[in-house]
């Protein structure tokens, strides 16, 4: 793949900035809704109603039009809770309350439940308090499957990526699904994959390993900085960040990715795109800036809350951080 202005140079460090101006849409009068992005979270259960919050909401707060929830019956009443902004689907099951004899045909109404919404998303965020219940994944390796098969794109957090590592071909070869493993995921991922430990002295040639060879998939690496592969390039994201790590930050990154995942792929095929990105694949772009902004969103709330900084904290910095980059007017 070319490289180009953003990414350009010895340094891996990518210019974030640059890429969040050029691929954030501009708020135009004319537009209707739904053209800012319509998001889909598939995960939340019993014990795991947070993440799935985290996600879709971050997705909202950054500017996306609609965000949608499929989750379990069990979270649907408390993820609704949370916010009216969500359209909650509760259609999941889990195997506690579903008869063996009924599993095939209950597997196939979720799926169908699931299916009907499937083209109107931009992107699909699979895994954030997904937990791992055997049916519940078994049915979510199929909804994998249909995105997949409408060409939708993907970015797989949390047991999401358990689901994925131990079933690789859900992805691999799909050059629209994006991995952001943590630092014990990432080690699962190359133990599965290269069959070897990690090599933090060689980080960039074995993350540039790993995404090859799952067929050129874009991996996140989530870390100190954050490093970006699709298997022809490598980058980073350092700017910014906080030392404060309490948990759901993931959970915000990956709602961050989709939406800027699905503004670069309509920034590339607009005829009048920045050509300085032009060549640049959108699962990067959407990476680079989805984490750019994440990070200076905590860094932001940890000037303001040190210590006491929430995942709800980073949230509320969202827009703000956004702002500062690229102003809306």
């Amino acid at each position: 793949m070319q490289e180009t202005k953003a990414l350009r140079g010895t340094s891996l460090e990518a210019d974030a900035e640059h890429i969040l101006r050029a691929i954030t849409p501009t708020l135009d009068l004319n537009k209707h809704k739904g053209q800012a992005g319509k998001i889909a979270v598939i995960g939340g259960c019993r014990e795991y109603t947070g993440a799935p919050y985290f996600a879709a909401i971050s997705a909202l707060k950054i500017g996306a039009d609609l965000s949608h929830v499929f989750c379990t019956k069990d979270a649907a009443p408390v993820i609704k809770s949370y916010s009216p902004e969500l359209i909650v689907h509760p259609v999941l099951e889990e195997s506690y309350s579903v008869r063996d004899e009924d599993k095939l045909s209950i597997s196939g109404k979720i799926l169908a439940e699931v299916d009907k919404w499937m083209e109107r998303f931009d992107c699909l965020v699979v895994g954030p308090g997904l937990g791992r219940d055997p049916f519940l994944l078994d049915c979510v390796s199929k909804i994998l499957k249909h995105a997949r098969q409408s060409n939708v794109p993907i970015v797989i957090d949390g047991d999401g990526l358990f689901l994925v590592t131990n079933s690789l071909d859900l992805v691999s070869g799909y050059p629209l699904a994006v991995l952001t493993p943590n630092v014990n995921e990432y080690k699962r991922l190359i133990q599965k994959v290269l069959n070897c430990e990690v090599n933090e002295q060689d980080a960039h040639e074995q993350l540039l390993a790993l995404a090859k060879g799952v067929g050129g998939v874009t991996i996140l690496q989530k870390g100190k900085s954050d490093l970006i592969s699709d298997g022809e390039t490598v980058k980073s994201v350092s700017i910014y960040g906080s030392p404060r790590r309490c948990g759901g930050q993931g959970d915000i990154l990956s709602g961050s990715v989709a939406v800027f995942l699905s503004w670069a792929r309509q920034h590339l095929s607009a005829a009048e795109g920045d050509t300085s990105i032009s060549k640049i694949n959108p699962t990067i772009l959407g990476c680079i800036a989805g984490s750019a902004l994440m990070r200076k969103a905590a860094s932001l709330a940890f000037q303001n809350k040190k210590r006491s900084t929430l995942t709800s904290d980073i949230i509320e910095f969202l827009g703000t951080s956004l702002e500062d980059i690229c102003p809306a007017c």
